[in-house]
């Protein structure tokens, strides 16, 4: 690369990395630089994201181009969780959006962007900032300050960190991340700068993201909230999660935060509060699709394809006598999401209806969830009362945030492996079992009845 190389690191967020062939390795996140008392900062590495959402720190003696839309690397990538170091800032999470006074008097101005270049030695030097002046007193509401590009230098102390820093521009580097790497990014910086971003995050933005972070990370961030934000975000939870995140607050701060929320959604998660954490009533959630046996297959396939229903969600639909809203009327079925593929649109989904189908109560342990789960290759259950009302439905991705240790997300894959070694012998012979099954079923003579279904222990 020539001594002219100037990069804005802005732009580099979510850029590919890939190795010498022409494989990707993963996705540029942010920059790691050396902010020092005398000198330019020093850049000295990437972040990158490789499959699996671990993030991993790639030198930059080991790139050999940045181009527009691709980073390419020598190919070798430690595999080894990035962790920052104490004389480390990363740009994207740290040094956009800090203000900063400008050494020549003429005020504060906030950075948007920070440009390195590679100098002849082959180091790469933090040289600009792409700056913005603040807005001048009685100027319209929405008009923004003036921008100008400066060098390093020009500004005083990069270390110190302003009272009120923003995050605009770092969301906006990041605005097409999905909701869990975004947690992912929040989850590595310090609790100070975590409760920023929080703050510039909209309600429905900030609870899926909130939905993703580790528990302690959840209470910290929301306890930083105002209480009416906070009733606010709860909202714009999944009810099943709000539920788990009061569970983690004092008593007295979750009832506040319960007494500010809509009595609608304020019901929902008290009925969930009131069954034990690890069992089907403390992992379900209230809000599946659910539908009349009249409605047609038209509708039911409107309702699954809604972008904010997750994939567990949107595989069945639930099948209810009035009222649709749970604790539902009597529990008819379920509709699979590939037998509605298969039927015509005007059908009614109880053309359809599955049932047969296996189901829960609510003190159903967390072991009897996984184990029909897993034998009947489910993403999702029912929860039924004694009157065979729904109460909600619990997924496969509720048990594994469950059954997973706590800190999984900030866990290595040999951790995460070890585990799933430990559970392998039980899953071969749950597997065995069926095989098992299957075989005595093909010896027997065909009866000429109807079957019945097999019964399952729902205690």
């Amino acid at each position: 690369m020539s001594a002219s190389t100037r990069v804005f690191v802005a732009r580099l967020a979510g850029t590919p990395v890939f190795d010498p062939i022409g494989d990707q390795v993963g996705r540029v996140r942010d920059v790691v630089v050396l902010v020092r008392a005398k000198g330019a900062p020093r850049a000295v590495g990437l972040v990158v994201e490789v499959p699996g959402r671990r993030r991993v720190f790639l030198p930059l003696t080991r790139v050999t181009s940045i181009d527009v839309g691709q980073v390419i690397s020598t190919g070798l990538v430690n595999m080894r969780r990035f962790e920052q170091r104490a004389m480390e800032s990363v740009v994207l999470g740290e040094l956009l959006d800090r203000r900063v006074q400008l050494k020549d008097g003429s005020g504060e101005v906030t950075i948007e962007d920070v440009s390195i270049a590679q100098q002849r030695t082959g180091d790469w030097l933090v040289d600009q900032l792409f700056v913005r002046r603040r807005s001048a007193r009685g100027a319209a509401p929405f008009r923004r300050g003036s921008t100008l590009t400066v060098p390093v230098d020009a500004v005083q102390d990069l270390t110190a960190r302003s009272a009120e820093q923003g995050a605009a521009r770092l969301l906006e580097a990041y605005e097409d991340m999905r909701a869990a790497d975004l947690a992912d990014v929040i989850h590595e910086l310090g609790s100070a700068r975590r409760l920023e971003i929080a703050g510039a995050l909209n309600d429905e933005r900030l609870a899926d993201v909130l939905e993703e972070l580790p528990e302690d990370a959840q209470v910290a961030i929301l306890s930083g909230l105002d209480r009416d934000r906070a009733a606010d975000v709860l909202e714009a939870m999944e009810p099943d999660d709000a539920a788990d995140l009061l569970n983690e607050l004092p008593q007295e701060q979750a009832a506040q935060l319960l007494n500010l929320m809509e009595p609608e959604e304020a019901a929902d998660v008290r009925r969930l509060l009131e069954y034990a954490e690890d069992t089907a009533g403390g992992l379900m959630t209230t809000e599946p699709v659910i539908l009349g046996a009249d409605d047609t297959i038209a509708t039911a396939l409107a309702q699954i394809r809604r972008a904010e229903l997750p994939p567990a969600l949107a595989s069945m639909v639930f099948v209810v006598r009035p009222p649709l809203e749970t604790p539902t009327g009597r529990f008819l079925g379920v509709a699979h999401f590939q037998r509605l593929l298969r039927e015509p649109p005007h059908a009614a989904v109880a053309s359809v209806l599955d049932a047969e189908t296996e189901w829960l109560t609510h003190d159903a342990s967390v072991g009897q969830v996984t184990r029909l789960l897993a034998a009947y290759d489910l993403l999702a259950l029912p929860v039924l009362d004694a009157q065979r009302r729904l109460l909600g439905v619990v997924t496969v991705d509720d048990v594994l945030d469950h059954i997973l240790p706590d800190d999984w997300r900030g866990s290595d894959d040999e951790r995460l492996e070890a585990i799933a070694a430990q559970a392998a012998p039980s899953a071969r012979r749950e597997s065995a079992r069926r095989e098992s099954l299957r075989h005595e079923s093909a010896r027997q003579e065909p009866t000429g009845q109807e079957p019945t279904g097999q019964e399952v222990n729902r205690g």
